[in-house]
């Protein structure tokens, strides 16, 4: 077998899509990019894909799907694209560190995650003040902030701008607000339905109203609203090194089903 690159999301989504599928929540970060434009690839001959990679962003983040060791350590000593270099590199933490080894490169793990996926749904009891509702165009101005803030909490580019990806949540109906006296306190969001899967993400409550129990409330009322939408599969990623959120997500019916990491190249 061998790897193949594209910068066509048509012609990788018509490859890979079943092969990624089969297995939706362990490739769930690679079903929400089929239609983002950039570099990808996938590890196949005649039809057989045994993997597959999109670069995300920003440029040289390396999004590697389920893939055998092989396959990963494969293309790690020559450029994936014209012009990059893997910088950093996601996915499952073995299928990473087999990458990283590969490239001959020091490399340092720079995030641990655990991959969640829901059981039966357990509601807050007793839940806190308020009650969700689903956000409106008006509250995009809100939603940009906090996800700015999110982005910052977990690492990524607070600066970017992300108002079509709100927008989008907004105008789809997949971000939920938790409302206290009218006032938002937390948001949750989904993604969308791919191949019956679907992830929350991102989960924020701001510092003034965290530890009262608003931001498992709205993970709950919009894990309600993807199971009502139809998906046969939620997830959701929580940091490692976060024992009140990894506790959190367990008491509303989320179960471990493995580890991801993010390794950057030196």
């Amino acid at each position: 077998m061998s790897w193949h690159f594209t910068e066509d999301p048509a012609v990788f989504r018509d490859v890979v899509h079943d092969r990624l599928a089969a297995d939706p929540a362990r490739n769930t970060t690679l079903l929400g990019m089929l239609e983002t434009t950039g570099p990808r690839g996938w590890w196949g001959e005649h039809g057989d894909v045994g993997g597959a990679f999109v670069v995300g962003a920003p440029a040289g983040v390396l999004l590697l799907g389920v893939m055998p060791d092989a396959a990963a350590r494969a293309p790690a000593a020559e450029p994936l694209w014209d012009g990059g270099e893997v910088t950093e590199v996601r996915g499952e933490s073995r299928t990473v560190e087999a990458y990283a080894r590969a490239t001959g490169r020091s490399w340092r793990t720079t995030r641990r995650l655990r991959l969640f996926r829901l059981g039966e749904l357990t509601p807050p009891h007793p839940a806190p003040p308020g009650a969700p509702r689903v956000a409106g165009p008006g509250d995009v101005p809100l939603a940009l902030t906090w996800m700015r803030e999110f982005a910052r909490d977990v690492g990524e580019d607070p600066d970017a701008d992300y108002t079509a990806n709100v927008e989008a949540r907004v105008k789809e109906g997949r971000l939920h607000l938790w409302e206290v006296d009218g006032r938002a306190v937390a948001m949750a969001s989904v993604s969308r339905l791919v191949a019956g899967q679907a992830r929350v993400s991102p989960v924020c409550t701001p510092p003034a109203h965290r530890a009262r129990g608003y931001g498992g409330a709205v993970t709950s009322a919009v894990s309600r609203s993807a199971l009502d939408g139809g998906a046969a599969q939620v997830l959701l990623f929580t940091d490692v090194a976060n024992p009140t959120s990894n506790a959190l997500h367990q008491r509303l019916g989320y179960r471990p089903i493995g580890d991801h990491s993010s390794v950057a190249l030196d």
